[in-house]
């Protein structure tokens, strides 16, 4: 799905937290972002809802199943207009494919040293945090 001209090009995220209150990252193998942690997700193909691209995406990234909830932001990126949806995680085995070279559960301590190293996504945690959806533990 392109972006001609000026036009936006539509991404979903998956916002997951595993039992223990730890946010579900991976690290981004390629552009734009390449080697920092981030939210999993990717583009809306043709034809797909957000939710389905979210339960595709989630899948492809980090081996493991989810299901979308409800919308809990949006942001724009330069040309990606990511739609970040609260999923609960079904099932499958954490592990890095796709897009991501790396997948792991953070704690609250592990997000914040993340970013003092700026080693996430610009503005993903002062994003997170704004809409209430850092980790709890």
């Amino acid at each position: 799905m392109g972006a001609p001209g000026n036009a936006t090009i539509r991404c979903v995220g998956g916002i997951a937290f595993d039992s223990h209150g730890r946010l579900l990252l991976i690290r981004r193998a390629n552009d734009p972002g390449s080697g920092q942690w981030s939210l999993p997700g990717g583009r809306v193909e043709p034809g797909e809802t957000d939710k389905e691209a979210v339960v595709r995406e989630l899948l492809e990234e980090t081996g493991l199943d989810v299901i979308p909830g409800t919308l809990v932001g949006t942001v724009t990126r330069g040309p990606y207009e990511i739609h970040d949806y609260r999923c609960e995680v079904a099932g499958g085995t954490l592990t890095a494919g796709d897009d991501a070279s790396d997948a792991r559960w953070a704690e609250a301590a592990d997000l914040s040293r993340l970013e003092a190293a700026g080693e996430l996504v610009d503005l993903l945690y002062v994003t997170l945090r704004d809409w209430e959806a850092l980790p709890r533990a």
